[in-house]
């Protein structure tokens, strides 16, 4: 084991309770240490978003430690060993030692033990199997994962087709964890298992497939680990219909989002990845059990626009946030009007059918048309204020209106 290295988290003593938690899960006694993300981000001086913590008690004996504290304790996952903590309205998760009895490559049979390093053999990768003390920072280290966060080397403890082997999502989330820690090109050993095991993919609930990629497509710049999935045929077994010719357009698609300086979004990244039908597009999304509106989103972002004659106008007619989707995927639009539309009010049409009854046109189905084609003249004239819209109206009265049943007065 090496351990040459102390971690340094600075909002560690900035969360009120933390340190009361830790010293009642006897962290003098080395009996609960923080672990995973915590660790290995905290090491990288990334923000730490989720704070694990790992015990050698058991759940029950959490739950009573926590009672006695006064510490707000939430059963989320007893049958795997781990209790919620809840100190200053923020979640803590903490887990049983464990190691795995029994795996089927979805779900694994544990049982508890007292060994950090036998917890640490059944996690996935060498960066994730760090360990710190909570009172000094020091860092456990049993497979080398500092020497590999810092050559960035995403690396399987162990043997990586049994790690695979014991949960098939390990694949893509070890691609996630390549396009976030890691360099090019990839360890050997651990993208052949990747690939010679892409078919055990077929095993997952769509769902859990689902979450990894997206989470994947979220990070700033995935298209070169995405395209060596695609060259993997890592995909193949799930999303068949992503290819290279996809991978070219959400590398347009990033350069252009960089470009403009707006943030990614994984449902429009999916939508480049796609086949550019927007039937296709909205089936491969209900496969993957995305939410109503991802589908809508994807399936409207793969439909072509309709005719429009500025951005605005096109903004008006399918939404603002459609309007930018489609300029980002656009290869002939100017990236920089995305900034400006999206500061860009949309405006409210601002007649009704009473400003049309007031200038003689009898209510009835002719309000409805005419208010239908003034709005048209409002929206060419690029959405003019009140006055000038009731000028647009008077002329389409005046020339449309005669063919109307109108009430003249003064007749």
């Amino acid at each position: 084991m090496t351990s040459p290295s102390t971690l340094f988290l600075p909002d560690r003593h900035q969360r009120p309770g933390f340190d009361d938690l830790c010293l009642h899960l006897g962290a003098q006694q080395d009996e609960v240490r923080l672990v995973g993300g915590a660790v290995r981000d905290g090491l990288l001086s990334i923000p730490v978003n989720d704070i694990d913590l790992a015990t050698r008690h058991s759940p029950e004996e959490v739950m009573h430690r926590l009672s006695q504290a006064g510490i707000k304790a939430i059963p989320t996952g007893l049958a795997h060993g781990t209790i919620t903590a809840v100190i200053d309205h923020q979640p803590i998760e903490i887990t049983t030692l464990r190691r795995d009895v029994s795996t089927n490559g979805r779900h694994a049979t544990i049982a508890y033990t007292d060994s950090w390093e036998e917890d640490a053999a059944r996690r996935d990768f060498t960066i994730n199997a760090l360990y710190a003390s909570t009172l000094t920072g020091q860092v456990y280290d049993y497979f080398g994962g500092i020497e590999d966060l810092s050559a960035r080397c995403v690396r399987f403890i162990g043997n990586a087709h049994e790690r695979i082997a014991e949960d098939h999502l390990r694949i893509l989330r070890y691609f996630r964890f390549l396009a976030r820690f890691g360099a090019l090109p990839p360890e050997e050993s651990a993208y052949g298992a990747c690939i010679e095991m892409a078919s055990s993919l077929m095993a997952l609930s769509r769902e859990r497939i689902a979450d990894e990629v997206m989470k994947l497509l979220s990070l700033p710049n995935p298209a070169s680990i995405v395209r060596l999935m695609v060259n993997g045929g890592i995909f193949t077994p799930v999303i068949p219909e992503i290819n290279g010719e996809g991978v070219t357009r959400l590398e347009r698609l990033i350069a252009r989002e960089q470009d403009a300086a707006f943030p990614p979004s994984a449902q429009l990244r999916l939508a480049a990845l796609l086949p550019q039908n927007a039937t296709i597009g909205e089936k491969i999304a209900a496969r993957l059990k995305l939410s109503n509106k991802a589908r809508k989103r994807i399936a409207t972002a793969l439909t072509p626009p309709p005719a429009y004659q500025s951005l605005e106008e096109l903004a008006f007619r399918i939404g603002t946030q459609s309007a930018i989707d489609h300029l980002l995927l656009a290869s002939n639009q100017p990236v920089q009007e995305v900034a400006r539309l999206a500061q860009w009010q949309v405006p409210v049409f601002p007649l009704s059918g009473s400003a049309l009854i007031e200038m003689g046109i009898k209510p009835g189905p002719d309000i409805s048309r005419l208010l239908g084609k003034i709005k048209e003249g409002w929206i060419e004239a690029g959405f003019p204020p009140a006055a000038k819209a009731l000028e647009i109206a008077a002329d389409y009265v005046a020339t449309e209106g005669a063919g109307s049943e109108t009430e003249r007065p003064f007749q």
